[in-house]
């Protein structure tokens, strides 16, 4: 069972694995008992007439051995009768002669006869009707106290009307009912045992019947963690048609989504081209020195501030699809930070900046979309760029101890840095701390923001002039590599030079 926990009360009313076995041990449970009490009482009706079977043959013993005298007084020889146990006493075997009445009731004479083995005592046979040679049964109390099977009839000397007499057996049943008990106490253990090994065997029908739902959940794993981008096929007549519609919806949903990116994609080409002739009008009527230069101002900002716009959106639905509508999306992490590298080392190649980058593992692999990968990175490592003085440090690798998994990339520059109480600002949308400085002050927001729709986080680390680290976190997908090696969790761990130094230019 795959080692399972026996569920809590709500979970088992939701579990059809300990339903389906609880009903199936009550039913059995409820069988075997009914089959056992079945069992015992049938032994001991067989072990019953076996017995009384052999007091009837000792009941014909004495009822042959028995002879009257001229007076009609019945006399029996003792010696006669084969058993010894007759003649020991207390033996637990016994015969009694009483004198019956017309109607076949007990007279008032009781013990008329009896056997050694009474000693002293007499049965006392129950008031009981009998014709002439029936045989009757009864349990009684013995001499002492002991439980009695009797075996019973009546007898009637010479022509109708004579004196009736009658004639009982009895024997103890302690070592019959001890023979009972032995048999229940064996049929007890085997029927136990038999729930037992019917129990396993349910058990096993179970797990062998719910296998495909396992199997079923372990797909679904794997479209979450990226290893598949739907589910498995080779599943049961059952549950195929449920694989069948989960899959044309990840299908439909994907298409949709894809959809969706290509419209936003669309749009975004349209706006581009018509805002990119504005700007550029614009320039050319700022550098003119007529009295439309206020308005070329004004046109020049509003096209910028329309076409970052259209960017920020354009990267938050993008982000968005990737995050929360495509299940199984992943990206290597150290092919897009190499790839970025090199772009940076062309952009900025007047500066001869070293990019330093190491990947701790190779397998470290993001839960998102590459061109969203790319546009994180891009715009902290550009800023870091922009702001180093000599060397740009990048380290990424798994974070040791998250639950759930994610990776870390940290972004450290020998820049001037950002004092603690500016770096909210820095984050802010449209925010030029430097406005000497190139750039549109939406890099580090638009980064941040899709950082967020990922679910990770984004901050900025180091105190001023030792530069500006970026710590960037977010999720990880399923790549088989330990999170026990990687990266310290430990905000103020500064990452280690790794002396890889600047890579080539592609």
């Amino acid at each position: 069972m795959n080692g399972a926990v026996l569920p809590g009360r709500a979970a088992w009313r939701r579990s059809l694995r300990w339903r389906l076995l609880a009903a199936t041990l009550a039913a059995l449970l409820l069988a075997l008992v009914l089959a056992g009490l079945v069992l015992a009482g049938l032994f001991r009706g067989h072990v019953l007439r076996q017995s009384v079977a052999l007091l009837t043959t000792q009941l014909d013993q004495v009822t042959a051995r028995l002879e009257f005298n001229a007076d009609g007084r019945p006399g029996l020889d003792a010696d006669s009768l084969s058993d010894p146990r007759w003649s020991r006493p207390q033996s637990g075997l016994y015969w009694q002669v009483d004198r019956a009445g017309d109607d076949g009731h007990a007279a008032p004479e009781r013990g008329v006869l009896r056997s050694r083995s009474l000693w002293d005592a007499a049965l006392h046979l129950p008031a009981d009707a009998l014709a002439d040679g029936e045989v009757h049964v009864h349990e009684l109390a013995g001499p002492r106290g002991e439980p009695l099977l009797v075996v019973e009839r009546t007898v009637r000397r010479g022509a109708e009307g004579a004196g009736r007499w009658r004639l009982a057996v009895a024997a103890d049943l302690g070592e019959t009912e001890a023979a009972v008990r032995r048999f229940n106490g064996v049929l007890a253990l085997s029927l136990a045992s038999l729930l037992v090994l019917l129990a396993a065997a349910a058990w096993a029908q179970v797990s062998v019947g719910l296998a495909p739902l396992r199997a079923l959940q372990r797909s679904l794993a794997d479209v979450r963690d990226g290893r598949a981008p739907r589910l498995h096929e080779g599943v049961p007549a059952e549950v195929q048609p449920l694989v069948d519609d989960f899959n044309t919806v990840l299908e439909r949903n994907a298409e949709l989504v894809r959809r969706a990116r290509t419209q936003a994609g669309d749009l975004a080409h349209a706006l581009k081209t018509p805002l990119a002739v504005l700007q550029q009008a614009a320039a050319t009527a700022a550098r003119a020195e007529d009295g439309a230069a206020e308005l070329a101002r004004l046109v020049h900002e509003q096209a910028g501030l329309a076409q970052r716009q259209v960017e920020r959106h354009l990267a938050r639905a993008r982000a968005a699809a990737a995050a929360q509508g495509l299940p199984g999306v992943r990206t290597a992490v150290a092919p897009v930070l190499a790839a970025l590298v090199r772009v940076m080392c062309k952009v900025h190649a007047a500066r001869a900046l070293a990019i330093d980058v190491s990947v701790v593992d190779e397998r470290c692999t993001f839960a998102g979309e590459a061109e969203d990968l790319h546009e994180i990175v891009g715009n902290v490592l550009d800023n870091a760029c922009r702001w180093a003085r000599h060397r740009v440090r990048i380290v990424a690798g798994p974070e040791a101890g998250s639950v759930p998994a994610r990776i870390r990339i940290d972004i450290a520059d020998d820049g001037p840095g950002i004092a603690e109480d500016r770096r909210e600002a820095a984050l802010a949308r449209g925010t030029r701390l430097d406005e000497s400085m190139p750039g549109s002050g939406l890099g580090l927001s638009i980064a941040r923001d899709l950082v967020e729709l990922y679910g990770g986080t984004l901050v900025l680390l180091g105190e001023p002039p030792a530069g500006l680290s970026v710590r960037i976190r977010l999720p990880a997908a399923a790549a088989g590599f330990s999170f026990a090696s990687g990266l310290s969790p430990d905000p103020s761990a500064a990452p280690a030079p790794p002396g890889a130094g600047r890579p080539p230019p592609a």
